[in-house]
């Protein structure tokens, strides 16, 4: 080349390509851009596998390396010509570490190729079937794929001489001394005629309750926690000090075999029960299974079930059981293809950690939680999780702008494990616990000193305080209104609630959307149309207004609650409703998006027609209430009629559930008398005691709760039991038990039923119960009755033991008596 770029000497026109050449041997713009996505994939996986397997520190959760790994393989397939041969879809990953001796393996240690739903499954087994041939069948030795660390155990003449990770599958790491240290890894083979050589391969774990107790004497010493138990294996094995090691309660199942010099095996299965009878700990949790339709149900059973073992689980190991027929199938450059590992849902992957705001509850506790980037965890989509308080936001080290590492068991509340330091560039910053309610503006602080917990102490007013007073209020236990849940009792008492969550979305680059109510809105810069959660051309859509910024003058201003104590709730009108808007998460095929909407939350948002003149949009429908408002109005109306005790549960007096209202209720039957009752009076009440009746007593000293009670009154809600013309508390000091389904009565009606006529509701038998009421599917507490000899009646027993009380010789007059049998037969 010359100095300008130019050819340095002449060719001739046979020499020099032409135009239409070149453009033959170029990749077009559809490969380049593959290729550059298989480069950005491979560094991405690569640096993840260091991670991972040399320095025991993920920089991301297996769900997004699995994702990254599967698109690299699409790409490779899409794309052969551009597939390498040492790319990470066809090796084995791990290296080894500084500071551990390389080992060869005798026997190359493989990976598994993944499957991610039953239907990838049935069609591994179909290649499976195929390459075995025509009426050839096939068993599957099923396992439970246990979240651990590799390891290849060598036993020379039975004696153990050497532990060594998995490393790429060729080379690993030496850990023989820390191996030894782990206490179900015997040094010996229990026989009298070990093989020359035994090439074992297993799993080394962390069991999930020791590894709880691990995390409970760091938290007591004040020491961070470890993210999860394969991390705090893996970082265990791979210890320099074996007495570190030691200290930890390590444990190794085994599941196969290398070389093995002097034993003949058939089968997977048939390895598994020689392992164990030569004293190797082998799992439980396996089974040889005939057809597809049984390896389905052992899936989907240990799914719902996979915190039911001894320790984590990710998936489902699947073999074909006949060596013969591995042999037969042989293996890829990195996996068998009589073997594959089906994987759960993720239960635990990084997100970005957007903010972290407080929530003030319905005692006024305040509590931290972490706002992310939506994420699907375990089946679901999560955006929330609990920090719990402040000291636990230091603990656990998380700044806001963080990547962490999150975790979501089965149906447990998301939580935030911790974060993800590699990734971190300088712009995280810390938590700062604020001084006053962000919902209400009064100074917060700990009720005592000493708690690590915050409290708001403005319960009157606070609007997340009577929020969760609201919600409580129409629960089942109380006021039962089913159309007043979270959503609703938000939009009535605190309908702003989540503007700090969507103005920090909006910050990270998500967009609010602002239905249109005038034509005049309609900015063509602000303009969209938007469907499922998409923006799309044309009239089929809802007309919204897109907010890219918190500066957008079109924001609107903080709402006035409708509900500020709780004393109006049964006044509400539906005009009263008419402007309470919300703040949605946007969500696309049920799945949030990070996008927000804000909401009209009582009437039907205004419905628009395009048409061509001015840019505009024209109303086509004018607003109206949503049937759920016409709903919660004729409930909220339903529930004025309601018995004493539920309107006491709805008040939300510490300690005072249905069981403490039934009583009170029954002994003292308005609401005026159990509010002029003094201390003495209420603790001596039965089924009160000192701790409630102390609660009642506080509760009714404040003002504000008078005042409460006393507009509930005025809007028609009931505060005096009714009591029919000679009606007698037939049950009076008496203990009954109900068990099994009755035909006239719920569990609550029955337990109501004996409250009110003075009786105790048990739910256990003892010497001490006096009648057990027997229906259908009565199960143990029949058995135990019998077994004391207690009073047992049918339902129709039961009836008559309400209305007359028990008869003289113990038992209600038509009742069956069989403690009178028993005594008979005796």
């Amino acid at each position: 080349m010359g100095e300008n770029g130019g050819v340095s000497g002449d060719k001739t026109p046979a020499q020099t390509p032409s135009a239409d050449d070149a453009r033959d041997d170029a990749p077009d713009e559809g490969t380049r851009d593959a290729q550059e996505r298989m480069a950005e994939l491979t560094a991405q996986i690569e640096q993840a596998i260091e991670d991972y397997y040399v320095h025991d520190a993920p920089t991301m959760a297996d769900a997004q390396y699995d994702e990254l790994e599967r698109e690299l393989k699409e790409l490779e397939a899409q794309n052969p010509q551009l597939a390498k041969a040492d790319s990470p879809t066809q090796t084995v990953h791990g290296d080894v570490a500084a500071g551990f001796a390389p080992v060869e393996h005798l026997e190359r240690m493989m990976s598994l190729d993944n499957a991610f739903s039953l239907e990838e499954v049935d069609a591994w087994a179909v290649r499976a079937g195929e390459g075995l041939g025509e009426g050839a069948e096939a068993h599957y030795l099923s396992e439970l794929k246990i979240d651990g660390l590799a390891i290849d155990l060598i036993y020379e003449d039975g004696v153990l001489t050497r532990g060594v990770t998995r490393g790429d599958g060729r080379v690993g790491e030496d850990v023989t001394r820390n191996v030894r240290t782990i206490d179900n890894v015997p040094e010996r083979l229990d026989t009298k005629n070990p093989p020359a050589v035994l090439e074992v391969r297993g799993e080394v774990f962390y069991p999930t309750a020791a590894f709880e107790e691990l995390n409970e004497q760091r938290r007591e010493a004040g020491l961070q926690e470890f993210a999860n138990p394969r991390n705090t294996a893996a970082g265990s094995l791979r210890q320099k000090d074996p007495d570190v090691t030691a200290s930890r309660a390590l444990a190794v199942y085994v599941h196969g075999i290398g070389v093995h010099e002097g034993v003949t095996l058939a089968s997977q299965s048939e390895v598994y029960e020689q392992l164990k009878d030569w004293g190797l700990p082998t799992s439980p949790h396996w089974r040889v299974l005939d057809s597809l339709k049984e390896v389905h149900e052992f899936i989907e059973h240990h799914g719902e079930h996979r915190h039911d073992v001894e320790h984590e689980i990710d998936g489902i190991v699947l073999k074909i059981d006949s060596f013969a027929q591995q042999r037969r199938l042989g293996s890829t450059s990195r996996a068998p293809r009589w073997a594959i590992a089906f994987k759960y849902p993720p239960e635990e992957v990084t997100t970005k950690l957007l903010d972290i705001p407080v929530n003030v509850g319905r005692t006024g506790r305040v509590t931290p939680f972490g706002l992310m980037e939506p994420v699907k965890v375990a089946g679901s989509t999560v955006q929330l999780a609990t920090l719990h308080n402040q000291f636990e936001v230091e603990r656990k080290g998380v700044l806001i702008g963080d990547t962490i590492v999150l975790r979501k068991a089965g149906d447990v509340i998301p939580e935030i494990l911790g974060p993800v330091e590699a990734l971190r560039d300088g712009s995280e910053r810390a938590f700062v616990m604020p001084t006053d309610c962000p919902a209400c503006g009064t100074p917060i602080g700990p009720a005592k000193e000493g708690d690590k917990d915050w409290r708001c102490p403005n319960s009157k007013s606070c609007p997340s305080q009577v929020t969760g007073r609201i919600e409580h209020a129409a629960s089942r236990g109380a006021f039962d209104i089913e159309s007043l849940g979270e959503e609703s009792a938000i939009a009535l008492t605190d309908p702003d609630k989540r503007r700090a969550e969507a103005l920090a979305a909006l910050r990270s680059g998500h967009y609010v959307y602002l239905p249109i109510r005038e034509a005049a809105d309609a900015e063509l810069e602000n303009f969209v149309v938007l469907k499922n959660g998409q923006e799309v051309e044309g009239a089929d859509g809802v007309p919204l207004l897109r907010i890219t910024s918190e500066d957008d003058p079109l924001l609107p201003p903080l709402q006035t609650p409708v509900v500020t104590t709780g004393a109006n709730l049964f006044d509400l009108t539906a005009e009263d409703l008419r402007d309470v808007s919300v703040w949605q998460p946007e969500r696309r095929d049920g799945e949030v998006t990070g996008d927000w909407r804000i909401q009209p939350a009582f009437w039907s948002r205004p419905t628009f027609r395009h048409y061509k003149r001015e840019n505009a949009w024209k109303q086509q429908k004018a607003s109206s209430t949503l049937k759920n408002t016409e709903v919660l109005s004729d409930e909220l109306e339903k529930a004025k009629s309601k018995e004493l005790w539920r309107v006491l549960v709805a008040l939300s007096i510490r300690h005072v559930g249905p069981t403490a209202a039934r009583s009170l209720a029954t002994a003292y039957g308005s609401m005026d008398a159990i509010r002029e009752a003094d201390l003495a009076q209420l603790t001596e009440t039965d089924g009160v005691g000192g701790i409630i009746a102390e609660s009642v007593h506080e509760w009714f000293e404040l003002d504000w709760h008078h005042e409460l009670v006393d507009a509930w009154a005025a809007s028609g809600v009931r505060m005096v039991d009714d009591v029919e013309e000679g009606f007698v508390k037939t049950l009076e000091g008496l203990t009954v038990v109900v068990t099994g389904g009755l035909d006239d009565f719920t569990r609550d009606g029955a337990k109501e039923a004996i409250i009110s006529r003075g009786g105790k509701a048990s739910g256990s038998v003892s010497k001490k119960t006096d009648f057990v009421v027997v229906g259908e599917n009565a199960g143990s507490k029949e058995d135990k009755a019998r077994d004391l000899g207690l009073t047992i009646l049918d339902e129709d027993g039961f009836k008559d033991l309400l209305e007359n009380g028990p008869s003289d010789d113990g038992a209600s007059e038509d009742g069956a008596s069989d403690k009178d049998s028993a005594d008979d037969a005796s």
